[in-house]
């Protein structure tokens, strides 16, 4: 039972990042901007609080206040990738360029960036940036109860703080007048500037949000792989944007994507484990056949799921004051 109990754990972790970054294309979106770059943002998020983790640790005041770290760590993530999503939203807002190609050059900008600044901080070719082992809230030791296992094995930081932006992005999307005025401005900006509406700030607003949760997931992804930055996000970005359609653009929903792609994310990971599922023996290099397991259901689900699914219908289009 204990390796189910490992299994859902996993799922959970994994799935906080997807949920975070997923969320953050949401907002983006639901204002009118296709946020191709959750990529790049979650890459500037991770380098810049990972390399904030890495000073706090070789001070030591990490060690001495290891959960306010991790939370400062956090914020410097939401900022850092609030930031860097402010050249998409300038150059889609403003310069009204196509959103597609901006997200994808911010995409490629991001990994060079990181590798660049992180050799000039560690020296050149150390490109993994180590997480300090306090990060983690509970121990991983003396887990032989299912429950502790499912529920403190690895527990970060960022899942309960994932719990309350899901109900805060909940609150804010349906609840608010902001988030009335955003769905508004990604459904008709015109109709929604007729009524005194700043369509323009509206947009800002979206993809600042989404920068902010892209940032977070960014740091989220990097303690879940436990591998430390690597100057990448191995796809979770393009796979949070899948997990977003898929959720059709609610939180409610995304959160069930968010969790149906981390449990065949970790089905690959837990697969020898598992008695009863095939080993493809005699099989070259079988053991990445269940490694592709996340990525081959992304696509088969958004091939069953991309006729219901129904996206802003002013997203991706710039938005001119004169046009009616």
């Amino acid at each position: 039972m204990l390796i189910f109990a490992d299994i859902l754990s996993s799922t959970i972790l994994f799935a906080v990042p997807l949920l975070l970054v997923a969320l953050g294309g949401m907002f983006s979106e639901r204002s009118g901007i296709i946020n191709i770059a959750l990529e790049g943002i979650m890459i500037i998020g991770a380098l810049l609080s990972c390399l904030f983790l890495r000073a706090m640790d070789q001070i030591g005041w990490g060690a001495a206040h290891p959960q306010l770290a991790v939370f400062c760590a956090i914020l410097v993530a939401a900022l850092s990738g609030a930031v860097f999503s402010m050249l998409l939203a300038f150059a889609s807002v403003h310069l009204k360029a196509n959103q597609t190609i901006g997200g994808t050059a911010l995409n490629m900008l991001a990994p060079a960036f990181a590798i660049v600044l992180t050799w000039a901080i560690q020296g050149q070719g150390q490109t993994t940036i180590a997480i300090p082992k306090w990060v983690r809230i509970t121990s991983e030791a003396s887990q032989e109860v299912f429950f502790n296992r499912l529920i403190f094995k690895s527990l970060y930081l960022t899942t309960p703080i994932a719990i309350v932006l899901l109900v805060a992005s909940v609150i804010i999307l349906y609840k608010t007048r902001l988030g009335l005025r955003l769905r508004a401005c990604g459904e008709h900006p015109q109709a929604a500037d007729s009524v005194g509406i700043n369509v323009y700030k509206m947009r800002y607003i979206g993809v600042f949000i989404s920068g902010m949760l892209g940032g977070i997931g960014g740091l989220a992804f990097t303690v879940a792989s436990g591998s430390g930055f690597q100057s990448q996000v191995a796809g979770y970005g393009f796979l949070a944007l899948a997990v977003m359609i898929f959720g059709n653009w609610k939180p409610l929903n995304i959160l069930g994507a968010s969790l149906f792609f981390a449990f065949f994310k970790i089905l690959g990971s837990y697969s020898s484990a598992i008695p009863f599922l095939p080993d493809f023996e005699g099989i070259k290099s079988s053991e990445y056949i269940y490694l592709m397991l996340p990525y081959v259901v992304t696509m088969i689900v958004l091939v069953l799921t991309s006729r219901k699914s129904r996206a802003p219908k002013a997203e991706g289009i710039p938005y001119d004051k004169g046009s009616r």
